[in-house]
């Protein structure tokens, strides 16, 4: 069976995307193995002190520097492997924040893939680095990008795996070459990149290459098709750079006819395992996705799930028990839509074995994905890139690692974002109120916005603005906003602002946008004014605040002046009348006495009628 599928990454355009490898991190389990087929429960994990340094294989455990096991439990984190050259999601959040929710909610491993094409020296595409956001990687190569990564991750206690997925962005490939890639590239970039973590125990291993599939074969002596002697080459020129990374060899689609998914055959391995010149170094690793990837005779079976643990078994469950090797399932995901899949991943969390009854003598596993804009799966996110799907990450709370970060829940983390700044608002009409304020920080992510009418909570945002409708022309409200994070910790309440809705029958209102051209040296702002009002306005006034480091220079269209961080514009004769719903524009252009100084602003609107 030839499987025609690869997940669609369903790219944002205009805000690059790129693969993350995975981090990996442990937790503490019984030392010693079970029994020879190890149904039996372990005691439960201790603690997550188990992980220092590089990792080696013992059987079909995963034991850290001093002998102690240790389950990889994580996440993948794509996009270097894309056109964009780097990690998704950089367009919305700092990496540093990202990882720290990673490791927050429980994952200790992350999972990064990429392609060849880094090493050409790519530039990554689509990092916001505005309002201070990812600045340490301005002006960085990918690699040198991923070398920021790795580190932060490293130093926030996760571990990463490395993924050679696709040999150049445009897409995956069923061999581990290609005529534009060959198998020399492959070999002299596994040995680059392994050479250039050596000696940071971050990185604990390397996946060879992503989903090889037919016609690749396992055990066949075919030196251009055989992934299994491949892989012998593959391991050997990452050893050959640093003797103490894992490597991580992914299973091919059919072995005697026998089909599966990409990357998750391998059947092939007990009778022609993965030698290499240092011992106990090779992890498998499987794949297994749920319908909403493709359709699979073992999910129409009337035995449906209840015949999973067989498949699983036949197909790379049988080197674990068997005690041949580890088992680490790099990917596995689902959208969760249908009955059928949520039936599939609720036994295979099962059949990974559930860290509190055998802690880390288990099967490893790296979700797919963290991402959200992966076409046919989805992601732990959701799509504004913050909040978190708590379905799906439900789902895998029981094969978490318990004392590593939150476990599921984001438990661990007992820090209350900073209370938000700036409050103000930005327009009125007879039955709204418009706010906006600054964004909060969190040890690890805000997540969102709650936005109090006196005492009462009125609604929530992800974003730093609100608008508060259904009220009563004519009347004063007071507000306040307070910041959450992941784990639920709550800030404390913003500074109270007080609005008064316009009066019934025909008042104005408005509202200010303000858009910015900056070269550094200097800028324009550009300002809209709107009216939201019933009636038309007779003037109106914006208001803004700008460090001492902008100073206005001139302007067009309004009264601009400028006391301290004070900005303020006013309309001139010809367009203080607006209608309802029409608008004006304005504009400013100011210089930059410091080149620290940010043009970031809220701009406040009063209108009179």
């Amino acid at each position: 069976m030839r499987l025609q599928l690869r997940r669609r990454l369903t790219r944002r355009l205009g805000r690059g995307a790129a693969a993350l490898a995975a981090v990996t991190a442990v937790v503490a389990a019984p030392t010693g193995l079970q029994a020879a087929h190890a149904d039996t429960p372990a005691a439960p994990a201790a603690t997550a002190s188990a992980g220092a340094g590089y990792w080696h294989t013992s059987g079909r455990q995963i034991l850290d520097e001093a002998g102690q096991p240790v389950r990889i439990a994580g996440i993948n984190w794509f996009g270097f492997e894309t056109g964009n050259y780097v990690a998704h999601g950089l367009w919305s959040r700092d990496y540093k924040s990202m990882i720290d929710q990673m490791r927050s909610l429980g994952y200790n491993t992350i999972r990064l893939p990429y392609s060849d094409d880094v090493f050409k020296g790519t530039q990554p595409a689509s990092i916001n680095t505005s309002g201070g956001m990812n600045a340490d990687l301005v002006g960085l190569n990918s690699l040198q990008v991923m070398d920021k990564l790795v580190n932060y991750a490293g130093t926030a206690g996760l571990k990463v795996i490395l993924d050679r997925h696709r040999p150049d962005s445009g897409g995956q490939s069923a061999l581990w070459y290609t005529a534009a890639v060959p198998e020399s590239t492959w070999l002299a970039n596994l040995k680059s990149i392994a050479a250039r973590y050596a000696g940071n125990s971050a990185v604990v291993g390397i996946d060879l290459h992503n989903e090889p599939h037919d016609p690749a074969c396992w055990g066949c002596g075919d030196t251009a098709t055989d992934w299994r002697l491949a892989a012998q080459r593959g391991g050997e020129a990452v050893l050959s750079a640093n003797s103490k990374l894992l490597i991580f060899v992914e299973g091919v689609q059919t072995f005697n006819g026998s089909s599966t998914w990409w990357g998750g055959n391998l059947q092939g391995a007990g009778q022609y395992p993965v030698q290499l010149s240092v011992a106990n170094r090779v992890v498998y690793s499987a794949h297994d996705y749920a319908t909403s990837v493709a359709q699979q005779p073992w999910f129409s079976d009337p035995a449906f799930p209840a015949n999973m643990p067989g498949v699983w078994d036949k197909n790379w469950g049988y080197l674990f028990k068997q005690n041949i090797a580890p088992v680490w399932v790099g990917e596995f995901g689902t959208t969760l839509q249908s009955t059928v899949d949520q039936q599939w991943l609720k036994a295979l969390v099962q059949y990974l074995r559930p860290t509190a009854q055998y802690g880390a003598d288990s099967f490893g596993w790296t979700f797919w994905s963290w991402n959200p804009n992966s076409g046919d799966t989805g992601g732990i996110l959701n799509d504004d890139w913050t909040t978190v799907n708590t379905v799906k990450d439900g789902y895998l709370a029981d094969i978490k690692a318990p004392g590593f970060g939150g476990g599921g829940g984001g438990g661990g983390d007992t820090t209350a974002p900073t209370v938000p700044a700036g409050l103000t608002v930005t327009g009125t009409t007879a039955s709204s109120v418009s706010l906006s304020w600054t964004a909060a920080t969190d040890d690890t992510a805000v997540t969102g916005y709650d936005v109090y009418r006196g005492s009462t909570k009125v609604g929530s945002s992800t974003t730093t603005a609100y608008t508060d409708g259904g009220l009563t022309a004519a009347t004063a409200y007071s507000y306040t906003v307070r910041a959450k994070d992941a784990a639920g910790n709550v800030s404390a309440a913003s500074t109270t602002v007080t609005a008064t809705t316009a009066g019934s029958g025909g008042n104005a209102g408005c509202s200010a946008a303000l858009t910015l051209n900056d070269w550094g040296a200097g800028l324009t702002a550009n300002v809209t004014v709107t009216n939201t009002g019933t009636a038309a306005t007779k003037g109106w006034k914006v208001v803004w605040q700008w460090p001492t480091g902008l100073k206005v220079t001139s302007s067009w269209s309004a009264d601009v002046q400028q006391n301290g961080q004070s900005v303020s514009a006013a309309n001139l004769s010809y367009n203080g009348v607006i209608a309802p719903a029409g608008s004006t524009t304005f504009g400013v252009q100011a210089t930059r006495t410091d080149s620290g100084a940010v043009a970031t602003a809220v701009p406040t609107c009063t209108a009179t009628s």
